[in-house]
């Protein structure tokens, strides 16, 4: 529930910029700015969410970022100045980031046999409510009610969801599985150790770390681009109409929406998080030069579904990555991976702004596939790394193991 309202809330400033446009006296660009301030207060947090998320435990750090969204969203409908919206944006923004990192570690801890596909849902559930979220707003302007309604719905929800998780009891944080003993060390009454995976080596921050927060940079680059600005290319170089070139972006996500059902079902049981990492962005690869060169709308149609299905839910599988790397301080690891999405948030606009103002739209889809080849290099490099470090092998056979205490 907290990720079909998290869902909602990246859209919902957007969506209602005539409304706070006019109730804070200001314009567009303004609005747009609020909705950077959401971005930078995911910036602020992630300094410090992750460590409290470790050191506190889930459930007080997802019960704190409910009462975030419950303020930020109760007060931005009666927010009297732009000063004091673009606080509570900011507060918005730190609620992101306590959410995401206390939320993916309890999802790991809680189902350890599924980890990758619990991670992935949050995807199709974030696609979810943005589906949800313009229908509630047409609904309420269809009859002339308050825009805040929106709002209040959804702090209720959060104010709900709150209250349920008091009630619940969740694993220790960063509790790591016992390895199973030789007969040997039973024998000499050796004190069982734990550890969420047998390693045959310990993984390295500054290799493996940097590598999957490299990851989770592109992941965000690959999905975020071709949202931003495939309606553009197709009305621009392919000579779409607007409601042609808006069609394609709902084909994209309907194709990203099945991806990540896909993912759910089948990872753990057929394919590892690290397969998809670099299947994925070489189709991504095939689908943008083809995306290039073709003309046809119908043709367009089936790009815009196969980049869906190859873009989305990568960067569930690098927060997971990041945890079974690093088990003993999950909010910590995933903070980082956390982290990497903001910057691409932050500067991939931005670049690629530049990239279409100075050369066009169609060298932007140039980088966006610089980007894919980066990450198919990085997911190549980090399966080579992950068979290194991991004993694939059964945990029952006698061998010289490195192992978390």
């Amino acid at each position: 529930m907290n990720y079909i309202l998290l869902g909602m809330i990246n859209l919902i400033i957007a969506l209602h910029m005539g409304f706070l446009t006019e109730q804070l006296n200001t314009d567009a660009a303004a609005i747009s700015a609020l909705i950077s301030a959401i971005g930078i207060g995911k910036l602020i947090a992630l300094s410090f969410a992750g460590k409290l998320s470790d050191n506190l435990g889930r459930r007080p750090m997802l019960i704190t970022a409910c009462f975030l969204y419950v303020v930020f969203l109760v007060a931005i409908p009666f927010a009297p100045t732009y000063t004091i919206a673009f606080m509570f944006a900011l507060l918005a923004g730190m609620g992101n980031s306590i959410l995401d990192t206390s939320s993916y570690p309890a999802l790991i801890e809680v189902f350890r046999k599924r980890s990758s596909s619990a991670t992935v849902l949050v995807k199709a559930f974030m696609s979810v409510g943005s589906t949800i979220l313009p229908l509630m707003i047409t609904f309420f302007m269809a009859r002339d009610m308050f825009y805040g309604y929106t709002f209040f719905i959804m702090a209720t929800i959060f104010l709900f969801n709150a209250i349920h998780l008091f009630t619940l009891k969740f694993p220790e944080a960063n509790l790591l599985e016992e390895v199973p003993q030789t007969k040997a060390e039973k024998e000499k009454n050796v004190k069982p150790v734990k550890a969420a995976l047998i390693f045959k080596g310990k993984p390295k921050f500054m290799r493996e770390g940097i590598t999957v927060i490299a990851i989770g940079f592109t992941s965000v680059g690959l999905f975020l681009i071709i949202q931003t600005w495939m309606a553009t290319f197709a009305q621009e170089v392919i000579g779409l109409s607007e409601a042609q070139a808006i069609n394609l972006l709902s084909i994209y996500s309907l194709g990203g929406f099945l991806t990540v059902i896909i993912l759910a079902t089948l990872l753990d049981k057929l394919f590892r998080p690290i397969t998809a990492l670099i299947i994925y962005p070489m189709i991504a690869i095939a689908g943008l030069l083809t995306l290039l060169f073709v003309e046809s709308y119908t043709i367009l149609i089936c790009i815009a579904f196969i980049l869906g299905m190859a873009t989305s839910g990568l960067f569930q599988l690098a927060v997971t990555l990041m945890a079974q790397f690093f088990p003993e301080k999950k909010g910590t690891s995933t903070a980082f991976v956390t982290l990497s999405s903001s910057i691409a948030f932050i500067t991939l606009p931005y670049v690629t702004g530049l990239i279409n103002r100075h050369m066009g739209v169609s060298y932007v889809f140039m980088f966006e596939i610089v980007i894919a080849v980066i990450a198919v290099v990085l997911a190549a490099f980090i399966s080579f790394r992950y068979r290194k470090v991991f004993d694939l092998e059964t945990k029952t056979k006698n061998k010289v193991l490195w192992r978390n205490p």
